[in-house]
């Protein structure tokens, strides 16, 4: 696989997190930090599609009114909790 060098500053406390994860997982600085991206670019394209969907879901009008979501929110902490609501669409 090719592979391409990159430069960023970071706080000193953070680097000094990063040096002792490494450490701790016998692992080198690069491969935490690649580890850290890897996983960091995963979810935000995963937040970007969930996005999407939810805009998806506005534009086609799969909605779920306020009020129902505020009802089922405020009868979690009673005896009988609501079932969660369900979009009238899907």
């Amino acid at each position: 696989m090719h592979t391409k060098v990159l430069t960023a500053h970071v706080p000193l406390p953070l680097a000094d997190q990063i040096d002792k994860f490494a450490h701790q997982l016998e692992r080198s600085r690069g491969w935490v930090i690649k580890q850290a991206l890897t996983n960091w670019v995963a979810e935000a394209e995963e937040h970007h599609q969930l996005t999407l969907e939810a805009l998806n879901d506005v534009d086609t009008r799969q909605l779920i009114p306020h009020h129902d979501i505020q009802a089922w929110a405020n009868s979690l902490t009673s005896d009988n909790p609501l079932k969660q609501p369900a979009t009238p669409f899907k």
